[in-house]
């Protein structure tokens, strides 16, 4: 697959994670739940869960045994957890950032950083 088309494929794969994590973050912080910060981490452990199945089907279609894949995938979802971590800590908490704008940007720059590791190192 080229390379547009693996990234714009990661994208989809990556609006598809990131309903299932919003979807999440919204029920938390909405339903009284859990505030904005601890809600976007639940989240996003719902969404990588979705992203590692589709990605390593459609994206890169891998043949990485799941041993090898998974755990990079877990180490690379975990940086992508803390990048999420501080981005909405500083968006949200520092500069006071409505908590669903902040998450759009946070979700862009994740997914840049995630994107180039998953594909060089996690099934590639």
């Amino acid at each position: 697959m080229t390379l547009p088309r693996q990234l714009s494929t990661y994208a989809l794969v990556g609006v598809a994670a990131s309903l299932a994590h919003y979807s999440v973050l919204i029920a938390l912080v909405e339903g009284a739940v859990l505030t904005p910060v601890p809600a976007t981490l639940a989240g996003y452990i719902v969404g990588g869960v979705t992203s590692y199945m589709l990605n390593r089907r459609h994206t890169f279609d891998s043949d990485r045994p799941h041993e090898e894949a998974g755990w990079r995938f877990a180490l690379v979802a975990s940086l992508g957890f803390g990048l999420t971590f501080l981005l909405m800590s500083l968006f949200v908490d520092r500069f006071g950032a409505p908590y669903l704008p902040a998450q759009l940007v946070t979700t862009v720059m994740v997914m840049f950083v995630t994107f180039g590791i998953n594909r060089a190192w996690t099934f590639g």
